[in-house]
């Protein structure tokens, strides 16, 4: 069928516009959360606690946490952008002196009994979080490195299950670090791996965002 001059001339103004358009809808996907171990403390046992802050136990009147209060706040999203409502967190790390509860972790550093080292939750309707932590201290892992501060997250959204590791920004373990220093060499961009600083307005307190993308 023969195109006319003027149909011609409108694809080929309209061919460029297209290319830009899915140029455009391709960058708008964003990069899935890297996958990571487990660890070997992993919790061994269910949270007896859904309560999202870590640095006291609800049962206990009194005692809190020691270390640097932090509080973390994300959402869990798809690789277009939107919003996971039903995935479901579980979130664990060390204590602020690097030890956690589980009873296989050898570090003779103290235990703190008023940390909850763990807890599981499902995020808001929107698919954010938000948790109120201590910042986890650094420890010696077996290869004779130390780990830097991390938390731990095993994110659950209907078939699709997301293990990985969060880092803090501008601790001078990050480049020695044994997995998150070899994050470009496994093809993963380590600044997604990073948290974001940002602001809160109750004194003494250290805020952070941290964003998780899963694959659906």
């Amino acid at each position: 069928m023969a195109v006319s001059r003027r149909e011609a001339i409108t694809g080929a103004l309209a061919a460029p516009l297209l290319a830009t358009s899915r140029q455009a809808i391709a960058q708008t996907k964003l990069k899935p959360t890297g996958q990571e171990t487990l660890g070997p403390f992993y919790p061994v046992r269910a949270p007896t606690s859904h309560d999202t802050d870590l640095t006291h136990y609800p049962s206990r009147k009194g005692g809190r946490a020691l270390g640097q209060v932090i509080q973390l706040t994300g959402r869990v999203l798809d690789t277009s952008g939107r919003p996971l409502p039903r995935a479901a967190l579980t979130v664990w790390q060390a204590n602020a002196a690097g030890r956690y509860t589980n009873p296989v972790d050898s570090n003779p550093a103290p235990l703190d009994p008023n940390f909850l080292g763990v807890v599981s939750f499902t995020v808001a309707a929107d698919g954010s979080y938000r948790l109120r932590t201590v910042k986890p201290g650094a420890y010696p892992e077996p290869s004779g490195t130390m780990r830097t501060p991390h938390i731990h997250f095993d994110v659950v959204n209907a078939d699709y299950r997301l293990v990985t590791q969060m880092y803090f920004p501008g601790e001078t373990l990050n480049a020695h670090d044994i997995l998150l220093s070899t994050l470009a060499a496994r093809r993963r961009d380590p600044g997604a791996s990073i948290c974001k600083p940002t602001t809160t307005s109750e004194p003494g307190l250290l805020a952070f965002t941290f964003d998780i993308v899963m694959l659906t």
